[in-house]
């Protein structure tokens, strides 16, 4: 079974089963999310089993990947990553590596001739022929504006597959923090991705990430990424923005100077298509529906595919995000969220239904989470999660979030689901 494949299923029987006590809708759609993001780690770091350990945020290279992070000028010295003391020899199956035919010093040099006008120093590169890690550069950048890391990946994916859309599909607002992204399908077939977001969505530190992503129709995966600072984490801010625009980030991951070096990786094996989406209405045009009637006026809407489904209310108190998941019972573990409904009430239709408040978990000052959820005789789970502030990441803007528990509680055990699932 080729790389991604293997990762994708080892992720999704880890996140199938990890549904613990006390979190809701938002926590499944951020694992939903961290499994999209492996699969790109996965692919980033060229088939690779460290690279759930070599990424730290959203798309964020980390140790190895990019090169060690710490260091000082090294002007335009190229050099290998520094090996982990343990042998660096990939599982059966996991090498993914080519022939070695374009070399860690090369690809810094097309690195540069790609880059604008300036200087380019401590320089961290890996050639087609790395077994563990794959191919990659990495450096400070300096315009004469302030300095900033800039670095890549190169890799091989099945472009029909489900991690090639994942690669290239926008993460949710309301969990990943960006501030814009675009996804597009090129004149070639390409599909691309340019993000604009923080090294941390809470904002705990100015540090910005810009990320372009480019899949092509012959599998060619290009990733790139910079930041407004030396370092990815732990350096202070060192200009306003990275030192690329998108444009030129896009002219970065779509020069075919790429393709000798990815010519020369393994063609990747077919990987899964995507799985068909739940039958009937998406989470957030149920959500949307449902709340019509309150009349509060709704700021902004988001989903993550279709159970997962966001809206930000303000009725002039302040933003508050309220959120619904869908979550059906397992056909091959039937009764799977049973043991969360241990401590439910139930009512006469045989709906079970609990209620939470908690502190919000994702590093918003003053952030409440309230939860309401239930569990249909189907074995359904529906679970509506309202917070005081439009994100879980960003500071409160109220005391408490927009909708009360008793509402959350009618929207969780509505008789709505009886006729999209028949209970």
């Amino acid at each position: 079974m080729p790389f991604e494949d293997e990762l994708g299923e080892a992720l999704r029987r880890t996140g199938d089963g990890f549904t613990a006590e006390g979190h809701d809708l938002v926590d499944a759609g951020e694992r939903r999310g961290r499994r999209m993001l492996a699969r790109r780690r996965g692919a980033v770091a060229g088939g690779s089993v460290l690279a759930l350990a070599l990424i730290g945020s959203f798309g964020a290279y980390a140790n190895g990947l990019l090169g060690p992070g710490g260091g000082g000028d090294r002007g335009q010295a190229v050099a290998d990553a520094p090996e982990p003391p343990a042998p660096r020899t990939p599982p059966p199956g996991f090498d993914r590596a080519g022939s070695g035919a374009v070399s860690a010093d090369q690809l810094a040099g097309v690195f540069k001739q790609l880059l604008p006008q300036g200087r380019l120093s401590a320089i961290e590169a890996r050639g087609t022929g790395d077994r563990m890690g794959g191919p990659m550069v990495t450096g400070v950048f300096d315009d004469g504006d302030g300095k900033g890391r800039i670095g890549f990946g190169l890799s091989r994916v099945d472009p029909k597959g489900e991690m090639a859309d994942d690669m290239v599909k926008c993460p949710s607002k309301a969990t990943s923090g960006t501030e814009s992204c675009t996804s597009e399908k090129l004149e070639d077939g390409s599909r691309l991705l340019l993000v604009k977001g923080y090294e941390y969505p809470d904002r705990r530190e100015d540090t910005k990430c810009w990320r372009a992503t480019v899949v092509t129709p012959q599998g060619f995966l290009v990733d790139a990424q910079e930041w407004n600072a030396e370092e990815q984490k732990g350096a202070p801010v060192s200009r306003p923005t990275p030192p690329l625009t998108l444009a030129q980030l896009k002219a970065l991951v779509t020069s075919p100077l790429w393709h000798p070096a990815l010519n020369d990786l393994p063609a990747a094996g077919q990987s899964p298509q995507r799985e068909p989406a739940r039958p009937g209405s998406k989470a957030v045009d149920i959500l949307s529906e449902m709340l019509s009637k309150d009349g509060i006026p709704v700021v902004s809407r988001d989903e993550d595919g279709t159970d997962l489904g966001y809206l930000v209310l303000d009725e002039g108190k302040g933003k508050s995000l309220v959120s619904l998941q869908i979550q059906p019972d397992s056909a091959k573990h039937p009764g799977m969220w049973a043991d969360l409904f241990t401590s439910a009430e139930t009512l006469p239709n045989g709906t079970k239904f609990l209620t939470r408040k908690q502190p919000g978990e994702k590093g918003g000052a003053g952030v409440v989470w309230w939860s309401a959820e239930a569990l249909l005789p189907n074995g359904t789970r529906v679970i509506v999660s309202a917070f005081n502030a439009e994100s879980q990441s960003s500071a409160a803007t109220r005391k408490e979030p927009v909708l009360t528990l008793a509402r959350m509680t009618e929207l969780a055990t509505s008789s709505k689901w009886a006729a999209e699932y028949g209970q």
